[in-house]
């Protein structure tokens, strides 16, 4: 359990703190802001925090534009360097034509072997975990089923796949809050994030001349340039890979603490799908959105002028009162169940029946192997204001 800080005092807080998100619950802040400044001004940006005024924002990207940047970190340095090239930094026409190339590796053709792929893994390693009593669950399970997905969606051959996974795993040591801080990527990632991107260059023209079906054959069949191409591989890695490893973990976490909705889960088969949508509300792997304003707007009665930042908090909107029953309750049961954790409109996240198959798929292994699931030490939650869940997570697996 973490303290909650006193929203009387939410002038002091500062929410681009990234260690305020780990070592702080701050439900009942956005709690506040939602019933008394839900479009908050601070001195950088704007906090959006309510439900209806998230999905307003989203579904108008002529006003409010991802091309600055999705989240605070880039919009408050004035630029992304993947703007207008990589699909969740596009807006209007480049965006829908880069999403219309992408969507067809996203199907019911492609996910279908995925899935298959993504159940064998779920079962190695958790049944690994089981037999051996226990063990840090984000590292042995969470980090490496999405790792494994993104890998067979990318195409990479089987030979390869021990070593991408080790290079991923490195290079991602470089999107780490404390990296952010330290002003700097680690010497180890940065030499994995080159090995990784050369990787998947050698790959790409290898796709040139003998295409398949993976996602890596579409975007080098078509038009874009050698770096669009990569930008939006190393997108879907990093992508892939957080929304459900965090998912997972939190996922883990709720059935352990309420363990008579894991009672309730056991029981019953028919919940695993109204869980699967209630794990993404309760974890949000993404706690915001960024946009920035195009035009003058109103917003809840605040004028957000043009160049203005916008944080869409989808952390607090997953909470609201005004949709959500007893928002604060874990319930695996709950239905309906309008979670913004994969977006709204025109971006609305393409991975998400992948997140989804991988969180189906660790539930359905956890009602077949595991009786009780007991947190056996301290979790720890990552330092970020942008990625939200557990950094670590030990268990003991009955």
């Amino acid at each position: 359990m973490r303290p909650s800080p006193d929203p009387a005092g939410i002038d002091a807080l500062d929410l681009l703190d990234p260690e305020l998100h780990a070592t702080h619950d701050l439900t009942p802040v956005w709690r506040w802001l939602r019933a008394h400044d839900p479009v908050r001004r601070h001195e950088r940006f704007w906090s959006v925090t309510r439900h209806a005024d998230v999905l307003r924002v989203v579904r108008d990207p002529e006003t409010f534009s991802s091309l600055r940047g999705n989240m605070l970190r880039t919009l408050l340095r004035g630029h992304d360097p993947g703007a207008g090239k990589m699909l969740v930094v596009t807006d209007g026409p480049r965006h829908a034509r880069l999403r219309r190339l992408l969507t067809p590796g996203f199907g019911p053709r492609t996910l279908g072997t995925v899935t298959r792929s993504i159940e064998e893994a779920t079962r190695d390693l958790l049944g690994a975990l089981v037999r051996r009593g226990g063990g840090d669950f984000v590292a042995e399970v969470a980090a490496q089923v999405p790792l494994r997905a993104i890998c067979e969606l990318l195409g990479v051959p089987e030979a390869d796949r021990q070593r991408v996974l080790e290079l991923t795993g490195e290079a991602m040591l470089g999107e780490t809050p404390a990296a952010e801080r330290a002003g700097r990527t680690p010497p180890t990632a940065m030499i994995a994030q080159s090995e990784i991107l050369l990787y998947y260059t050698r790959l790409a023209a290898r796709r040139r001349t003998a295409p398949g079906d993976d996602v890596i054959s579409l975007l080098v069949g078509s038009d874009l340039t050698e770096e669009e191409v990569l930008l939006n591989c190393y997108n879907l890695i990093i992508g892939g890979d957080e929304t459900a490893r965090l998912a997972m973990a939190g996922g883990l976490l709720a059935l352990a603490t309420y363990d008579k909705e894991w009672a309730r889960l056991r029981e019953d088969p028919a919940l695993v799908d109204p869980a699967v949508e209630e794990i993404l509300r309760w974890t949000t792997p993404a706690a915001h959105v960024g946009r920035v304003a195009t035009r003058d707007a109103q917003l809840a009665g605040r004028r957000v002028a043009a160049g203005d930042a916008v944080a869409l908090w989808t952390v607090s909107a997953n909470r609201d009162e005004a949709v959500f029953d007893d928002p604060d309750r874990f319930d695996v049961g709950r239905t309906p169940n309008r979670h913004l954790t994969f977006g709204h409109g025109p971006h609305f996240c393409l991975g998400a029946q992948l997140a989804r198959a991988e969180l189906r798929a660790l539930l359905a292994e956890l009602r077949a192997s595991v009786s009780a699931i007991t947190v056996t030490g301290p979790v720890t939650w990552l330092p970020s204001n942008f990625v939200n869940g557990v950094g670590t997570l030990p268990v003991a697996l009955a």
